[in-house]
């Protein structure tokens, strides 16, 4: 059985290489106009669209980018690949060659690597991150289904002994009832026929799709591998369900964003993101008892420290107020970044999404198009750059070692 864990997970995500996301990067989505990534394939001539994605997967993470986390002291990478990876999905060209890629630097630099299924056929979530916006039916097809599995199973198979592999996370983001009435992207599928039966996941399905996925998972994964189960956005309904399934070496992924409680609760004031991280922490403390839960996602991004750049401050071109004012949103995101940091401190680790949005940190034509606060604290290269979270360097150990027997 799982006991515990002695060491941190530090990561941070490497979204929008593989898996893209018309927010994070506008211009890779222009020319299509479409709003999400399986219809930007639908829509782009076959050879324009593999030389866009070709493009993008060769500049958007290199070897320096690994090495610049390393030497942050970050010690994992999770890494969001699609279903169509292998390149076996008809239109939609694969990526097998960067995953490989990916393990590649991580061993170069010594970090480890958690592979992340992030979208499957017909979604899980509806959401953009899913692949399909406004479309949720993955869980209604037993042929989808097996074809995620087998996805699963054929990259546990490619990188078992790659000893870059810390573990293998089964779905990014299975939707609950409850998210997907409230979510934004609910009902604005581009086809309403395509999106016609779509719905939550439910938590019997889930279930049973992570018994099998945990089956089919071990049985070729070495015994160190850990295999990482989102909670579905229902993190305390999980409880000894693992131990139950007799379940090895099994971690419970959980997203926090303090943007995202700002969505429902309109207040931009520390105490209000006290209380939420706070009841957050609880959470995971209760459903720790029974499995190693880690921060698979988060970010500093909310709106009361974007403000502090401008609060009590005359607004004018002088050197002095421009500093003030960067003075006061540096202090602030990092009150909120140690705020949360303490708080995550309870779980087996955190991963903060992402590593970078527009690739161009200098600049460029995607941060031209928008204000800068709308976006930089997603940004852990922009974060870095502007001191907004305190170094974490001291004290990071080099290995994983999160579980004992």
């Amino acid at each position: 059985m799982v006991l515990g864990c002695d060491e941190k997970i530090n990561g941070v995500n490497l979204g929008n290489w593989l898996v893209l996301e018309r927010w994070m990067s506008p211009s890779l989505f222009e020319e299509s106009g479409e709003d999400d990534e399986i219809w930007m394939h639908r829509t782009m001539p076959a050879s324009r669209l593999e030389e866009v994605l070709r493009e993008h997967r060769d500049t958007y993470v290199t070897l320096a980018d690994f090495q610049a986390i390393a030497a942050r002291g970050y010690n994992l990478v999770r890494l969001p690949v699609p279903y169509f990876v292998f390149g076996d999905v008809s239109g939609h060209p694969g990526c097998i060659e960067y995953v490989d890629k990916a393990f590649a630097w991580a061993r170069e630099t010594g970090l480890k690597v958690l592979l992340d299924l992030h979208t499957v056929p017909g979604s899980q979530n509806g959401y953009d991150n899913g692949g399909l916006t406004g479309v949720c039916r993955w869980s209604r097809s037993p042929r989808a289904v097996e074809f995620a599995l087998s996805v699963l199973t054929r990259l546990a198979e490619r990188y078992r002994d790659d000893p870059a592999l810390y573990g293998v996370e089964v779905l990014n983001e299975p939707i609950s009832w409850l998210v997907y009435r409230t979510a934004p992207s609910t009902g604005r599928a581009k086809s309403m026929g395509e999106a016609y039966g779509s719905g939550h996941v439910s938590m019997r399905f889930l279930k049973r799709f992570y018994r099998e996925a945990y089956r089919r998972l071990r049985s070729v994964l070495r015994p160190e591998t850990v295999i990482v189960f989102h909670d579905g956005f229902r993190l305390n309904r999980w409880g000894n369900w693992f131990r139950r399934e007799g379940m090895r070496r099994v971690m419970l992924d959980t997203h926090i964003y303090i943007a995202a409680m700002e969505s429902f609760v309109p207040i931009h004031e520390m105490w209000a993101y006290r209380l939420f991280v706070k009841l957050n922490e609880l959470m995971i403390r209760r459903a720790a008892r029974y499995v190693p839960v880690v921060v698979g996602e988060w970010c500093i991004e909310n709106r009361w420290a974007a403000s502090c750049g401008e609060a009590g401050v005359v607004v004018d071109d002088s050197v002095d107020a421009i500093s003030e004012r960067e003075r006061r949103m540096r202090d602030a995101y990092r009150e909120v970044a140690a705020l949360q940091l303490r708080a995550w401190n309870v779980s087996a680790g955190q991963i903060y999404w992402n590593y970078q949005l527009v690739r161009d940190v200098s600049g460029g034509d995607d941060c031209t198009r928008r204000k800068q606060v709308d976006f930089e604290a997603w940004d852990l290269t922009r974060v870095w750059r502007n001191g907004w979270m305190a170094d974490r360097r001291a004290g990071i150990c080099d290995r994983l070692t999160l579980f004992r027997e």
